[in-house]
């Protein structure tokens, strides 16, 4: 059954009743469910259906390529010699075909581009040759490695300029769908341990899938991800090196932004890296920015120049900070690190970046759900003036006012004590003074199950529980 992905699932059915041929990028990072959202929308009905190779040279990928179309009913004997060959061969496979739409699904298409292979030359010259000038073709081409269906395809500047007619970037799913496709599963578990599930995973379908029920919450990490055995034992080496032909590059700078929460401009990352200012380093800024792992932000007082990039991506974060260092493979480690100072500030970052990724939903909860808005992280270092602070998530709105957030992950009702008060009064003081806003500044708590009142909590304009997250 599909989970979620409505608005997706009808852009892609509407195809169905275009007056034109259809071209279609669908994109989005490794386990997202990009490929089960298009089988399951048209019913796994397809003229034609592909999936590349993800090793393979140019002769077997085009050899694979012909048996999908011999399996799709194709009779030609002749054996392509070339990408040009296979594609005027497809072409006759489609013009026989009697269905109204002749939808048209080649998944994992980054592998197929081989070195010196001209696949996307062929491309370029099937759709704008042939199925462009028809109106019963839809092609939807997919794949992992997203930066090559964005250099390649759609922001390609040669023959497939401008030929795409839709594109769809399949995002995570969120607490909400993530819950739903629990119940679906029969896992039983409280809504702050889905929580604490997606603070790990993230909202990746592939990796909830694998959620067993009548395990607990840790039971299901410590299998998945501390066990040898475990499905997602070795998820981060595959993760990346399905995604970027030459990760380690990738791989340097999520390492570096892992080990800072507020982000690194670009000259940090050069310095914590050591790589070489180039456009490899940029390239690679660029891939991780399209596959959504880290963000680009420009605070409040800063120039463009000055932008933080900061990393997103929630199994990755969970990897860096507990797998890479769990030296003495225990099996059981998140299990045995449960209630322990380890656990305790792994949930108050992992809740930060949860609430990032679920800014809608707290704009909705506040009821500025119309209001633009700018989302990051700040900091000033000590001057003579002030004192160092940093604040981990501002929402600075378009109707003057500027929500200062506090994210607290909390067992029970969060109590604020005289020590939060003092130190939310001086950084939204510092705040003030540096940036010299003359919008309204709101301080809005974000916590599991709400806020406790007291002497110290009026400070706290609004509060917005796991709850509202969860919507």
């Amino acid at each position: 059954m599909l989970v979620g992905r409505e608005y997706e699932s009808d852009r892609l059915r509407s195809l169905l009743d275009s007056d034109k041929s259809e071209f279609v990028a669908v994109y989005g990072r490794r386990r997202v469910g990009k490929t089960y959202l298009i089988r399951e929308t048209f019913n796994y009905h397809f003229a034609f259906q592909h999936s590349g190779l993800s090793s393979g040279d140019m002769q077997q990928q085009i050899d694979e390529f012909r048996n999908s179309m011999m399996l799709s009913g194709w009779k030609e004997k002749k054996r392509p010699e070339n990408w040009y060959d296979a594609f005027h061969q497809l072409a006759g496979l489609l013009a026989a075909s009697k269905d109204d739409k002749k939808v048209v699904f080649i998944d994992e298409m980054p592998w197929m581009d081989t070195p010196r292979s001209n696949f996307i030359s062929a491309l370029e010259h099937f759709w704008n040759g042939w199925a462009s000038a028809r109106k019963d073709i839809i092609l939807i081409v997919c794949g992992s490695a997203t930066s090559w269906i964005m250099d390649k395809v759609i922001l390609d500047h040669g023959g497939l300029h401008n030929r795409l007619t839709n594109r769809i970037f399949l995002q995570p799913f969120t607490l909400r769908e993530c819950e739903q496709m629990a119940n679906l599963q029969g896992i039983v578990l409280s809504r702050k341990e889905l929580l604490e599930i997606y603070m790990i995973m993230g909202g990746i379908p592939y990796y909830w899938s694998y959620l067993q029920r009548g395990m607990s919450m840790a039971q299901n990490i410590d299998r998945l991800f501390f066990n040898p055995k475990g499905e997602l034992y070795l998820e981060f080496d595959a993760l990346y090196a399905s995604l970027f032909k030459n990760s380690q590059l990738h791989i340097a700078v999520v390492a570096a932004l892992a080990g800072c929460k507020r982000g690194l401009s670009r000259e940090e990352i050069l310095t914590a890296t050591s790589l070489t200012d180039n456009g490899k380093f940029d390239k690679a800024l660029r891939d991780l920015e399209y596959c959504g792992f880290i963000r680009k932000y420009n605070m409040i007082d800063k120039k463009s120049k000055g932008a933080l990039y900061q990393l997103m991506d929630n199994y990755t974060l969970f990897y860096y900070h507990f797998i890479r260092n769990n030296e003495h493979n225990d099996q059981h480690f998140w299990s045995n690190s449960q209630g322990k100072p380890i656990h305790l500030s792994w949930t108050g970052l992992g809740f930060e970046r949860v609430c990032m990724q679920h800014v809608d939903q707290i704009k909705a909860a506040l009821g500025i759900s119309g209001v633009l808005t700018n989302v990051y992280s700040w900091r000033t270092v000590k001057t003579d003036e002030h004192p160092g602070v940093q604040i981990d998530l501002l929402i600075d709105r378009s109707d003057n006012v500027i929500n200062l957030c506090e994210a607290k992950f909390s067992a029970d009702y969060y109590t604020f004590v005289q020590e939060d008060e003092a130190d939310l009064l001086l950084r939204q003081s510092v705040f003030r003074l540096v940036t010299k806003t003359k919008k309204s500044i709101h301080p809005l708590l974000i916590t599991t199950h709400g806020l406790t009142p007291n002497r110290y909590s009026g400070i706290i304009q609004n509060v917005v529980t796991m709850d509202d997250l969860f919507k």
